[in-house]
């Protein structure tokens, strides 16, 4: 295999795990096993938020080859800053310690019985020696940890698909396309992308290459992106098609929360497809993709903060310290309890990031300053409503939000943010780059 084959599969795997990680392994089969006869138009919901725009992010990394600054210096430096601060702020207190719980949950508690501070203490003093090894993270994790992950999914999927009587029950979602979209949003896969692709970019090392290194970097990003997202499509499609097929085979007492739903389901599959040894399996399992992805996630944000103090290693050493501090606080709740906060800060954030990645990877003649500036407003304003009506819902909020398409969906901001753009487009000065 020549050097380039070999960085682009690194690469591939390394992305690839980078964003599989907790909610992206036990989301989709409780979505599936509630989508029922529908599971195929849940699963094209799930991919436009899960797969299609975070791979657009990485390709929009690759054009950029900067910093989550980058992405939106555009609408002006005050908003960059203070979006890559929230980002950064979200990522390492919700997603990264929300990695800690579910191992906990699935894969610690139920072999050890320890307590969530043990788990969460020992999980991120790991994490932190990855982080703080940065230069191995991409070799490690694309040529090891990977292909282990892979190989037990597509274990669980296919065996659990062959031996399936292959009936689906009646589904539960009276639009399951919208449920798959929204679910989607709970990977946290388009923030990873914004995240986790600065990771990419960093970890990269292109010493011998001159005047092609930039072309070259970006090749490697857009295939590797490609096949990643290839192989969460794989994954993704797998997970919901084997909830809904075995729908009709097990029960899931639905007083439980959604988690223990969500974990009691997937254990069950990985039983009835593996054996016993599907328990073990699913332990591993969950404990490698959860940790893959707090490592991306910490060394995003160290790597941020270090380029805005002077490259200062001590920086990034401080921050991945506290990072992985926080992660050990608030990895003691439960995986649930971390899913609800994470609601209403996603309908904030989620649509902004959406449409600042579409923004980055169009043309810069189309993609202008006036553009980036107008649906970036555009887009806040109208999320407004989506998160003060899940914190706080009055019959006020409910008659406004009928007068816009789409916001019974928590997708009031979608048509908006598309007029702004088509206007912005045609007002702007011919010459505007």
């Amino acid at each position: 295999m020549n050097i380039q084959r070999k960085e682009l599969l690194v690469t591939s795997f390394a992305l690839f795990s980078l964003f599989f990680g907790a909610g992206n392994l036990l989301l989709p089969p409780l979505l599936g096993y509630n989508a029922g006869e529908d599971w195929i138009w849940v699963t094209i919901g799930f991919m436009i938020t899960a797969v299609v725009i975070p791979i657009i992010g990485i390709l929009a990394h690759g054009r950029l080859q900067g910093t989550l600054y980058d992405f939106g210096k555009k609408v002006s430096p005050i908003f960059s800053f203070t979006y890559c601060i929230l980002i950064y702020v979200i990522a390492v207190t919700i997603p990264s310690p929300r990695t800690a719980a579910a191992t906990h949950e699935i894969a610690i508690y139920p072999a050890f019985g320890t307590s969530p501070l043990v788990t969460s203490a020992i999980y991120f003093a790991l994490v932190l020696v990855f982080v703080l090894n940065r230069s191995k993270i991409l070799n490690v994790i694309g040529k090891f940890l990977t292909p282990f992950i892979v190989l037990m999914v597509l274990a669980v999927i296919f065996i659990g698909l062959f031996y399936s009587e292959l009936y689906t029950g009646t589904s539960q979602y009276e639009t399951p396309i919208v449920t798959g979209i929204l679910e989607g949003y709970q990977t946290f896969d388009a923030i990873g992308a914004v995240v986790v692709g600065a990771v990419i970019i960093v970890s990269l090392n292109f010493k011998n290459m001159a005047v092609e290194a930039y072309e070259s970097k970006r090749a490697l990003i857009r295939k590797s992106g490609f096949i990643a997202g290839l192989g969460l499509f794989i994954i993704y499609a797998g997970l919901i098609a084997v909830g809904a097929y075995y729908g009709s085979e097990i029960s899931i007492n639905k007083e439980l929360s959604n988690d223990m739903q969500r974990a009691n389901l997937l254990r069950d599959i990985s039983i009835r497809s593996l054996g016993e040894f599907g328990n073990t399996v699913l332990s591993i399992l969950i404990s490698l993709a959860c940790f893959t992805t707090a490592v991306g996630i910490i060394a995003g944000t160290a790597d941020y903060f270090k380029g805005l103090l002077n490259n200062s290693q001590t920086v990034y050493i401080t921050t991945a310290v506290i990072a992985s501090v926080l992660g050990v606080v608030v990895g003691q709740f439960d995986f649930n309890s971390i899913i609800v906060v994470a609601v209403p800060v996603l309908l904030f954030i989620y649509p902004i990031t959406i449409v600042l990645i579409l923004l980055n990877v169009l043309p810069k003649k189309l993609a202008t300053t006036l553009v980036f500036r107008a649906v970036v407003l555009v887009t806040f304003l109208f999320s407004i409503p989506d998160v003060i009506g899940f914190i706080s819902p009055s019959e006020g909020l409910k008659s406004v939000a009928e007068f816009i398409p789409f916001s019974q969906y928590n997708l009031g901001w979608v048509l908006p943010a598309f007029l702004a753009f088509v206007i912005a487009s045609f007002v702007q000065p011919k010459k505007t780059i």
